[in-house]
């Protein structure tokens, strides 16, 4: 095999990884950022809660993208302690805590960037880039989608998602 077919083939290799983590990305976005922010906006009809995303959806924009930082800077600590305890040897712990800090993390990040989407598009470089993101995650759904459709496992489970649905009503 000649340098430049080897090239091509590990090219290839390297976009199908990439649309793999991207997919993967986009599969946890549409599966968990959502659903986990609509929780959240469920939680926030307590009175407390509802005031403070009406001060929270009304900030300057340098706020609100202060607001969407906190929540990554603050759980850093926290999935530390999860590394700590793996090496520890409380690995199920660890594993536990980063899974809770995950899920907690998604679910206020998703929440804070629907309180504030609108100031945080007010910066132009963020706006060009959630634009591109959207694009290209439409690109990738269409592509694994189509993928995905065909494949045998997808149409199984997704049989198997509507008998247990079905099961479930009756």
């Amino acid at each position: 095999m000649s340098f430049a077919a080897l090239l091509r083939v590990l090219m290839r290799a390297l976009r199908a990884l990439g649309i793999a983590l991207v997919a993967l990305v986009v599969f946890l976005e549409e599966w968990g950022w959502e659903p986990l922010a609509r929780w959240m906006g469920r939680l926030a009809q307590w009175p407390p809660l509802a005031r403070l995303e009406q001060r929270i959806a009304q900030v300057p924009p340098r706020w609100a993208l202060a607001l969407f930082l906190v929540p990554a800077l603050a759980l850093f600590p926290v999935k530390l302690l999860a590394l700590w305890l793996m090496h520890a040897g409380r690995a199920a712990l660890g594993v536990a805590v980063i899974l809770l800090a995950k899920l907690v993390g998604t679910a206020l990040l998703g929440r804070l960037f629907m309180l504030t989407e609108p100031q945080l598009r007010s910066f132009a470089w963020l706006d060009r880039a959630l634009d591109a993101w959207s694009a290209y995650k439409a690109r990738v759904r269409a592509l694994v989608g189509t993928w995905m459709r065909r494949s045998l496992a997808w149409r199984t489970m997704r049989r198997t998602v509507r008998r247990w649905f079905q099961f479930l009503r009756t």
